[in-house]
């Protein structure tokens, strides 16, 4: 699908992955809906951005039914980016009831809500486009990272099933995997460091990768280096094996890190 002239529905806009993307669309001709919880961010956003016609809407996506109101007030969308994620490391035995559920309702319901909700309209329309952000973390387990790691894992096997779902229509699905990401996600937001020896990638190849999802029929694409690819893959196959290697100190000392800094953001 071009993108250009397409009404595009961006969640999670005003992060740090979020805002790129929305430039990086917005450059291309796209006319955003972007959504978050600061209305202050959100209008600092669309008025930064080049184009014309974008527009947002307030909305808490860890509320009980935001995602289906959200859908509402979006109306005719022919692009969802289903960007939103919630910080969702520390030990399931230190979160609160209340905060596993914000996790899950953010990470993993929140996507497939809006995509129920918008999906009938594109097929109606006969053109549309799902893009789910995903992570490596949706491949391999990682210590503290239990809740996290389930929100990925469940948002992969969505995007997968539901691309099935929709072969043979005039609507397509891929989900978008970055690895370590820096300048911008969790580990900016903590302020720990990414694991040594691992690489990284950055919010513009996140939003280079989520471009070009729009005008593509491939079901993933992965954003992270060489090593990190591998890791997960082998994560996945193997899981044994990568829990023996992220049992280590320097993986055990890396989740306390990232973990202890997104205390606050849960």
């Amino acid at each position: 699908m071009e993108i250009a002239g397409k009404k595009v529905l961006l969640t999670g806009a005003t992060g740090g992955i979020g805002r790129t993307i929305a430039g990086t669309l917005a450059a291309a001709g796209a006319n955003l809906i972007l959504s978050a919880r600061s209305a202050e961010a959100l209008e600092e956003l669309a008025g930064s951005l080049p184009g014309s016609g974008h527009s947002v809407i307030v909305s808490d996506l860890g509320t009980p039914g935001a995602a289906g109101k959200l859908a509402a007030s979006a109306g005719e969308v022919d692009v969802l980016v289903a960007n939103a994620a919630l910080p969702s490391t520390g030990r399931v035995t230190d979160l609160t009831d209340e905060q596993v559920a914000r996790m899950l309702r953010i990470n993993l319901e929140s996507p497939i809500l809006l995509a129920q909700a918008l999906l009938p309209g594109m097929l109606e329309r006969g053109r549309g486009k799902l893009v789910m952000i995903g992570s490596l973390a949706g491949k391999a387990g990682s210590p503290r990272s239990s809740i996290y790691n389930a929100t990925k894992f469940g948002l992969r096997g969505f995007a997968f099933g539901l691309a099935a779902d929709l072969n043979d229509t005039p609507v397509s699905l891929t989900l978008v995997a970055p690895g370590f990401v820096r300048e911008a996600g969790m580990f900016a937001d903590s302020g720990a460091d990414a694991p040594p020896g691992l690489g990284t990638t950055t919010p513009g190849k996140v939003a280079d990768a989520v471009l070009r999802a729009v005008d593509s029929d491939r079901i993933e694409i992965t954003v992270a280096p060489l090593i990190q690819r591998t890791m997960a893959h082998v994560g996945l196959m193997s899981p044994h094996i990568s829990h023996r290697v992220q049992s280590g100190p320097a993986g055990q000392n890396a989740a306390d890190s990232l973990a202890s800094g997104q205390t606050e953001k849960r």
